[in-house]
């Protein structure tokens, strides 16, 4: 990995979220009731479900620009100044095509309670199954919503017209999503029409399906921290082992869709310990925009080669947990 250069064409608008960290951030969108926004006991359960395909509305979305070349590839941290402690704390809300994937509304709640900054990558599905919760994680000036594919597709063996509709139709869900916001009364002039950050499932790709995604204007945005929170660590473990792991300008994977187990509790353990080691929590736009990002040629998890279990698993037809 090697850290690269800025690109001033593309962080240019990026830097204009790097304010955002002088100021106090909203506790939630006002266009939302605080008893709307609160966790429902039982959503955040996982449910089987047999689709009977893509019933997503097409929309007509803004032209991309592309990613500079600079900026290509797998961003996996941030190189920070000197003195400077930020974390972006970034959370899957993935769904496969068997399943409805829950929503953590106990960690959502508890970031909006903390004030902590976070970024959401989405599936183009769970948006869809989920549309209030979706428009109302966009529509809150404290988070950040980025494309996780439309039905968590292994993207190191989904090719063509097929691994192109992965990206597309997560973002079209996404503009859906946006103006349902809209809709229920909020302004939202920051919040982009299309995606700006995508998330590769598993952590794998191809070098077509990477290139397609810097190609529709996407930063691929990995992880230099996985909290390991589809397995029962339990939240003091979990929360540990995140701790001694996190450098400034981390970038943490965590769940917010069910399939983290114990994330919430986590949490509570975590963003204490961080705050009392003079942590500042930024999206990754803002994390982005504060440093230069650390950029890998290929995409893995902690080492590259170890997304392969994943890889030859899609290839024979078989799905393996835990989904990241």
């Amino acid at each position: 990995m090697i850290a690269v250069p800025r690109s001033r064409s593309l962080l240019a608008p990026l830097c204009l979220a790097a304010a955002l960290l002088s100021t106090p951030l909203a506790a939630a969108p006002v266009c939302y009731a605080p008893d709307v926004l609160r966790a429902v006991p039982g959503e955040e359960k996982v449910q089987p479900h047999t689709t009977s395909g893509n019933t997503l509305t097409e929309r007509l979305l803004p032209t991309p620009q592309p990613v500079p070349a600079a900026l290509s590839g797998s961003i996996r941290r941030v190189t920070l100044p000197a003195g400077v402690k930020m974390v972006a704390l970034t959370f899957d809300l993935c769904e496969a095509s068997s399943e409805v994937s829950g929503y953590d509304g106990a960690l959502v709640d508890y970031l909006r309670e903390q004030s902590v900054a976070a970024t959401f990558f989405a599936g183009g599905k769970w948006m869809t199954s989920h549309p209030a919760r979706a428009s109302q994680i966009i529509a809150d000036p404290q988070f950040e919503v980025g494309n996780h594919t439309w039905s968590h597709a292994n993207m190191s063996v989904t090719s063509g017209a097929s691994m192109e509709r992965q990206v597309e139709d997560a973002d079209m869900a996404f503009a859906n999503r946006r103006a349902g916001a809209e809709a229920a009364g909020c302004r939202l002039p920051q919040v982009p029409e299309r995606t700006r950050l995508f998330r590769f499932p598993y952590g794998s790709c191809s070098p077509q399906a990477m290139a397609y995604v810097n190609e529709t204007g996407h930063l691929a945005i990995q992880w230099d921290v996985d909290s390991g929170d589809p397995a029962f660590l339990g939240a003091k473990g979990m929360a540990q082992s995140m701790l001694n792991a996190i450098k400034p300008g981390s970038i943490v994977l965590m769940h917010a869709n069910g399939r983290g187990k114990q994330t919430a509790e986590a949490l509570r353990i975590l963003i204490p310990a961080l705050k009392a080691k003079g942590y500042q929590f930024a999206t990754v736009s803002q994390l982005l925009a504060a440093g230069t990002p650390v950029i890998a040629s290929t995409c893995y998890s902690e080492r590259p080669g170890d997304t392969r279990v994943y890889d030859d698993a899609a290839r024979a037809g078989r799905r393996v947990l835990p989904v990241q």
